[in-house]
């Protein structure tokens, strides 16, 4: 038997005050389109700005259904977006933002599961990383390298071979 381990390092930020002036830029627009999610049941809306390689900044909001299985996170969202608009374009940098009327939105969240695995998908595809800015509309704001450390365990194109 042998033990091994796995380790997430990140940087972490008191607020949007300390963040390069392009991060917070992001984040602030992170921020703002959080405001234009379809989030009718939750009441939690989830925004995502990212920043591609030609400067050009791709948008998405969660998008809830009353049959919840089909809706669709801001993250994912975002990449069909950028994928579709900008083919070939990798994404530099995304932020990711939340608020809700029945949430504080002090502190950074993750993305979901099935968001990890398309953002891995698309580092694989683009064969770039994409940092992650992750924070609320206040406090603390978490920097992460590349979305695949989210993810140690990811399925890739390589199990289909």
């Amino acid at each position: 038997m042998m033990e091994r381990k796995t380790e997430l390092v990140y940087e972490e930020y008191n607020d949007i005050s300390e963040l390069e002036a392009a991060d917070a830029a992001l984040l602030q627009q992170a921020r703002e389109i959080s405001k234009q999610a379809y989030a009718p049941y939750s009441k939690f809306q989830v925004g995502a700005a990212a920043l591609l390689n030609n400067g050009k900044v791709v948008v998405g909001t969660n998008q809830e259904n009353a049959s919840y299985p089909v809706g669709t996170c801001a993250e994912r969202v975002l990449l069909g977006t950028a994928a579709n608009q900008f083919l070939h374009e990798p994404i530099s940098a995304m932020a990711i933002s939340y608020q809700g009327a029945k949430v504080l939105s002090d502190h950074p969240i993750s993305p979901c599961g099935m968001c990890r695995q398309a953002l891995s998908e698309y580092e694989s595809r683009m064969k770039q990383p994409i940092r992650l800015i992750l924070g609320g509309m206040e406090g603390h704001i978490y920097i992460i390298r590349t979305a695949a450390d989210l993810l140690p365990f990811a399925f890739t194109s390589t199990e289909l071979k």
